[in-house]
């Protein structure tokens, strides 16, 4: 009985030290999220000029949903060269990387 209980009171400890300190998996998991969203933000300044970004935040503040759609469909864009150079929605409708 003693040792059921002292194994027990063991993993309870544990379970406090590792929500205390966080599980390292946690950290794991956390820096691929953080190098994830730097490469995405990577891609993104490659892809889009600075109205187009600002354009994007302003959609994320709204849709947040809508705005993480966009952002995948433009890297995926980016990724199979689709894209080129920054680009940016001109008042005439079209998309260049320049307007005229």
């Amino acid at each position: 009985m003693a040792e059921e209980e002292l194994e027990a009171l063991r993993k309870h400890r544990l379970a406090e030290l590792q929500a205390k300190h966080g599980d390292p998996g946690d950290v794991a998991q956390q820096e691929a999220k953080q190098r994830e969203a730097e490469m995405r933000n990577s891609i993104l300044a490659q892809v889009l000029d600075q109205s187009a970004r600002a354009r994007l935040s302003n959609l994320a503040l709204v849709k947040p949903e809508k705005t993480k759609a966009v952002e995948n469909y433009l890297i995926q864009m980016a990724r199979y060269g689709q894209l080129s150079g920054k680009n940016n929605h001109c008042p005439d409708g079209s998309y260049r990387s320049e307007c005229v």
